[in-house]
Formats: C-alpha cells, structure tokens, sequence
C-alpha cells in the first residue's frame, strides 16, 4: 500500500482544497492530511482560523480521498510522521516547491499546482473576514 501525506490549515474548505486532496489520493492508496492546530496556526503561521481544529478536522474526515486526520503542531514534525506512517509520498501545493526537498531522503517529494483562482485568503478578503 503507498501511503500519502499532506499539511494544510483547510480553513474554510473549498473546491481548491478538493482538487489538491484528490490529486493527492491519486498519487497512492492512502492519504494521511497533518491539519494545522489552532495554537500552530496562531503562533507560528500569524493565521486565525475561522473553524476551530476540530470543526476543520470533521470536515476533512467527510472527504471521501482522506484516510486519515492527524495534528500538525510544529514545522518540524513532518520527518516523524514520514518515519511514523510509513510514508511513500509528501505532497504539497507548488507555493511550496522547495520547501520541503529536505524530505527526499525519506520519500518522493511532489508539489501539485494549486487552483490558481480560489484561496482561503482571497475567500476572506471578499466576505470581509480579512483586510
């Protein structure tokens, strides 16, 4: 079995974030999604959530390409949870391509390109929730 994985917050989830897990399913047989916590987000990302961890999780657990929800508490986790879960293959959206090369020593590193015209930032941005 080839075990994906991938990190995000998946605040507000939306059609990009679909094609991003579904592109990562196809990519193996079983997708692990690392969901940024609240606190990871506020202290080191500056984000604020508009759904807590645990409504983000619920959501992302009724997407039928997810496996598998774990916390993602801290940027340098990721080497753990390769080794944890046994990983074949880290994905992230190409604004990250770079990023996360340091992963190839344990397994495949692939950047998706991402829905260039949705974001949660741009989401906010219109419904004002964000300047």
């Amino acid at each position: 079995m080839k075990r994906v994985i991938t990190y995000g917050t998946f605040d507000l989830l939306h059609y990009g974030h679909i094609n991003l897990l579904r592109r990562a399913r196809k990519l193996g047989d079983y997708l692990i999604v690392a969901l940024s916590t609240d606190e990871f987000n506020k202290s080191s990302k500056n984000k604020v959530c508009y759904f807590t961890y645990k409504e983000r999780k619920q959501l992302l657990e009724s997407v039928r390409y997810v496996d598998l929800v774990i916390p993602e508490e801290n940027w340098e986790q990721k080497i753990r949870d390769v080794k944890e879960y046994h990983i074949d293959t880290f994905v992230m959206g190409d604004d990250w391509k770079g990023k996360f090369d340091y992963l190839k020593e344990y397994c495949e590193v692939v950047y998706l390109p991402r829905t260039p015209e949705i974001s949660t930032t741009k989401m906010k941005r219109e419904i004002g929730l964000q300047s």
